[in-house]
This record gives structure tokens, C-alpha cells and sequence, in this order.
């Protein structure tokens, strides 16, 4: 299935995989059973959008980017939904792929006073994208400089075939980054897909469990054991971000001091990622891509969501505490 026509159009990112329609309920108290026939009076109901199509995704368009969102969506009112939050957000929907049996990915977002969660959610048709889906739209990627996907671990009609995916993507003159969630998934497949990324950057807890180390200088080097050529790194959460851009060669990330009360981390790695593929995009060295995803993070924990809080470009260098020249 090919992807809607959007001839003429390029992009300087393409972001793929989950895509979700998110509903975020508060106050809700969980600790306690819901109950069968009680009612609970809640704040107005929020809709947004999560996954990294719209995390990423609206990120990067935040910070200038021209962006496409890849994935499937249902035949459903949620798909006309999905699509006009990316499109409000500048996001481009046109490549959506709508898959004829499989609903929309939807979210409700319990949260109580604390902003701890809890989540109902339905997987949907983002977990069917296999391998043809983006096979048959090379087109679509010989148009993008860049290709961000996640989340590794979580795509099981895919990941298998990801190694191949991602090598006839790069042949076509796109740059592939990868993302991983959940617990993280294991070193197989990953160690078939890392010769053909260029960028990957998982969480600590995402790196330990694929490698079974703790130190992140060990496991950058497990990574690119298995041939991985490209950018790769380790989020360290409150200790910011390690990344390598070279075989032996480290650089440390702090972290950039929030610009107002942190309301949500949702979306924060995510965040993070839009930054530094920004960043990279826009010709700036990988400390300085690195420090500006950091900036990103920060802006996005302001706000509820997982990209609500982040700003524009000019606003974010500031921030990250660039130098003037960068501010344009």
C-alpha cells in the first residue's frame, strides 16, 4: 500500500511507527477501585496525540523542521481525528497509511493529584506495520533526509525485518534513527539493525536490559561491536545523555535546567530525540544537537503531554545557551 500522494513535497524528517490518540482524565485516585456504577467527577477531558509520531514529530516541526508522519491509522473517526491534531501542529498527514481492519491506537491517561498514571490503551494498527508497508513506499523516504522510527521492542511484524528496511531506506539517500520503549527489547534483532542506522540513542534502562551492562561507555561499545557506524549514545535521565559520534570517542550531555515548574516528563525521551535530529539537520556538531534536544526535553516537561511544553528553534537555543549565531 502506497502512501498518499504528496508529490514535490520533501522533508527533512520522516517520523514512523506509534501514533496515538491520547484522552488524559484528572483527577483520578489510583489507589482505589474504580468501581462498578460510580461516577467521577474529573477535570475537562484533554485530547491530544502521543507516540513518537506526534511526540518527535510535533517536536521537530516546533523546531522547524519539515515533517511527514508515517504509520497506519484506522478507518475510524480516531484516524480524522489523529490526522487534524498533526496537521494543527504543522505536521504532515498526507503519508499516513489507513489500514482497512485495524482501529487507530488510543490511549486514556489516568492521572491522579501527583501526576502519577495509569493507562488503558489499545495498541491498534501501528503494531501491523511490517516490512512491505515501508518497502513499498521508498518514494516517500528518497524525499526525507532523515528517518526517525520507534519504538524498537514494540513493533513485532517488523522487527525481524528491520536490518533490510532500514538498509534499502539509507540506499535511497535517507538517514535512518531508531528509538526503542518498553523494557527495551534484547541485543537480537538489534544487533542485524545497527549497521544500518545512523543514529540510536535508547534509555539507560532500554540499554541495560538489551546488553546486560551497566556502565554506558560499555554498552556504546557492545553497539558498535556489531558494526553500528553512525551516532550513538545512552539517555541518563537527570544526568543528561552520553553520546559517541566515533569509535572511542565520548561526550557528555548535562541537563538543561527546566524554563518553569515540571508538570510532566511524558514525552521527554522523545523530546530529546527532536532536538538532536533537529540539531544534527541543521549542520550543528553533535554536542551542540545534543545540548539542544536537551533543551527540548526541557521545555517539554513544563506542560502537560508529551510535546505541548516544547518551543520554537529561537527560543530553545537560548536555552541550550548557544551562542547568537545559531539563533536564526
Amino acid at each position: 500500500m502506497a502512501a498518499s500522494s504528496s508529490d514535490h513535497i520533501s522533508y527533512d524528517c520522516i517520523v514512523a511507527g506509534s501514533c496515538v490518540v491520547d484522552l488524559l482524565c484528572r483527577p483520578i485516585s489510583l489507589n482505589e477501585p474504580i468501581g462498578a456504577g460510580v461516577l467521577h467527577a474529573t477535570d475537562p477531558v484533554e485530547l491530544t496525540a502521543g507516540g513518537i509520531v506526534s511526540n518527535s514529530g510535533i517536536s521537530l516541526a516546533r523546531l522547524g523542521m519539515r515533517v511527514g508522519a508515517f504509520s497506519y491509522v484506522g478507518n475510524d473517526r480516531w484516524g480524522t481525528v489523529l490526522r487534524q491534531l498533526l496537521r494543527d501542529e504543522g505536521v504532515d498527514d498526507r503519508p499516513l497509511l489507513t489500514h482497512p481492519t485495524g482501529a487507530t491506537s488510543t490511549t486514556v491517561v489516568a492521572i491522579d493529584p501527583s501526576g502519577e498514571r495509569s493507562f488503558f490503551h489499545c495498541v491498534g494498527a501501528p503494531k501491523l506495520l511490517n516490512a512491505a508497508a515501508f518497502l513499498d513506499n521508498l518514494d516517500l523516504f528518497s524525499r526525507s533526509r532523515m528517518l526517525l522510527l520507534g519504538y524498537y521492542s514494540l513493533m513485532p511484524n517488523l522487527e525481524n525485518d528491520l536490518a533490510d528496511v532500514f538498509a534499502r531506506i539509507r540506499e535511497v539517500g535517507c538517514r535512518t534513527a531508531l528509538d526503542a520503549a518498553g523494557r527495551g527489547g534484547t541485543m537480537q534483532p538489534l544487533d542485524r539493525i545497527l549497521p544500518n542506522l545512523d543514529v540510536y540513542v535508547p534509555s539507560l534502562a532500554e540499554a541495560q536490559h538489551q546488553t546486560g551492562l551497566s556502565d554506558p561507555q560499555r554498552m556504546i561499545e557492545m553497539y558498535r561491536d556489531c558494526g553500528a557506524p553512525g551516532l550513538l549514545g545512552v539517555k541518563l535521565g537527570r544526568q543528561g545523555v552520553l553520546l559517541s559520534p566515533a569509535a572511542g570517542e565520548y561526550i557528555h550531555v548535562p541537563v538543561v535546567q527546566p524554563p518553569g515548574e515540571v508538570i510532566d516528563t511524558t514525552g521527554a525521551g522523545d523530546s530529546f530525540y527532536a532536538g538532536l535530529l533537529a540539531g544534527l539537520l541543521r549542520g550543528l556538531s553533535v554536542e551542540q544537537a545534543g545540548r539542544l534536544g536537551a533543551a527540548t526535553a526541557a521545555c517539554c516537561i513544563t506542560a502537560l503531554g508529551g510535546w505541548s511544553g516544547v518551543r520554537d528553534y529561537t527560543a530553545t537555543v537560548r536555552l541550550a545557551a548557544f551562542s547568537d549565531e545559531f539563533v536564526q
